[in-house]
């Protein structure tokens, strides 16, 4: 089960003109702002990565309206954002166990970063209608896989009800506000 305490939400290049171009591209957007609204309301730690941004282009303005100027983007050049040692430091600073996946695309850097956490000793939650890939073939077979290697599947509203674990909690107004939308 996912707990507050020990989670840490990474956005994955969730970046420029790709980002429109991925499969069903608004509804993933809203998931994945959805998502950072609630991890911020959770005090949970967000990683931000860029691939490339001198070729790819900037995180959406949507997405990075959230975060921005509270988190900066760690810029990459690897897939995996775990070949980047800035966002290695990063992840071991804040010292959570249990990732929560977004971003794009799923069969690139999303799976090689799940991939390689997962290597590493994590606990890996890929909230699949936070992800995708500009081919939905590509997205699903890149879950697929990563279910077959252990990872967890999971979905935002599932994810942020299992952080709540209780109507009683004193968060729980606010969260379902984003669930609902």
């Amino acid at each position: 089960m996912l707990d507050i305490e020990n989670s840490a939400l990474a956005v994955i290049d969730v970046q420029g003109k790709l980002t429109g171009l991925v499969h069903e591209h608004e509804k993933v957007l809203t998931h994945i702002q959805h998502f950072i609204r609630a991890s911020i309301a959770f005090g949970i730690p967000i990683l931000w990565s860029e691939q490339a941004p001198d070729k790819i282009g900037g995180t959406v303005e949507s997405v990075k309206d959230l975060l921005y100027p509270m988190i900066k983007p760690i810029h990459k050049r690897s897939f995996s954002c775990y070949g980047c040692s800035e966002y290695v430091e990063h992840l071991k600073k804040i010292n959570k166990r249990q990732i929560l996946i977004t971003g794009i695309e799923t069969h690139v850097c999303v799976y090689q970063t799940v991939r390689d956490l997962k290597r590493h000793g994590y606990q890996v939650f890929v909230i699949a209608d936070a992800v995708s890939s500009r081919q939905q073939f590509d997205r699903d077979l890149a879950i697929s896989r990563m279910r077959d290697e252990g990872v967890t599947i999971t979905t935002t509203e599932m994810a942020m009800c299992e952080l709540l674990k209780t109507a009683d909690s004193p968060k729980f107004k606010e969260i379902m506000a984003f669930i609902k939308r």
